[in-house]
């Protein structure tokens, strides 16, 4: 894997992880309403969490990968055209966030397993994952060792990104709570998923 593909992939993971989603509005629901203690067990669950989809995403890429090279050809094309299908739809999303302040008192350790819940056994997660992490995978290397820096590159970044925002909502409530801001975020995200996909495309067209 070159250095090049590496960086793609933490960029392009790291503004997708910024664009709130329901496990985002669940770091922020416990922030508001119990402050900044949240930050460490809920960024731990959404990691295992994380961690859990994207392994079982990578291991049946990994069968695909193995079985046929047209296999995976096709894999990429229709993961191009359901980035491009998420990016109209975040593009054209509003700017709400709505995440009420959870004021019931738990431990530590059931907000991580709510966290890990919630991001681990989102179909979404999953399906989001098949179609995102062929855009980076590179056939002629080794599987196992892409499978290893992608994983440990995205988690590191989804762990920062959840105790980021549970830190900021807990310390500046009224961010969170901007229409504009929000609005920013999904149309920055919406653009970049449609220009991945897209660019995708080109690519397959080009060969």
């Amino acid at each position: 894997m070159s250095f090049e593909n590496w960086a793609a992939f933490a960029a392009a993971s790291s503004i997708l992880l910024v664009i709130p989603g329901p496990t985002i509005l669940l770091v922020v629901s416990y922030a508001l309403g119990q402050g900044w203690r949240t930050a460490l067990p809920m960024a731990v669950g959404v990691a295992l969490g994380d961690f859990t989809a994207m392994t079982l995403s990578m291991l049946g890429i990994g069968a695909l990968l193995a079985a046929s090279a047209t296999v995976f050809t096709v894999l990429k094309v229709i993961g191009a055209g359901y980035l491009i299908y998420l990016g109209i739809k975040l593009f054209r999303a509003g700017g709400a966030l709505k995440a009420e302040p959870r004021t019931d008192t738990v431990s530590a350790a059931r907000m991580m397993a709510h966290a890990w819940l919630v991001t681990a056994l989102n179909p979404k997660s999953i399906t989001f994952f098949v179609a995102f992490l062929p855009q980076f995978l590179d056939r002629h290397a080794d599987f196992w060792t892409q499978m290893l820096i992608f994983e440990a590159t995205f988690l590191t970044l989804a762990f920062f990104n959840a105790f980021g925002y549970a830190l900021v909502a807990s310390r500046a409530r009224a961010i969170v709570r901007n229409p504009k801001a929000i609005r920013i975020f999904n149309r920055t995200g919406g653009t970049l998923l449609v220009g991945a996909g897209i660019a995708t495309v080109a690519m397959r067209s080009g060969n």
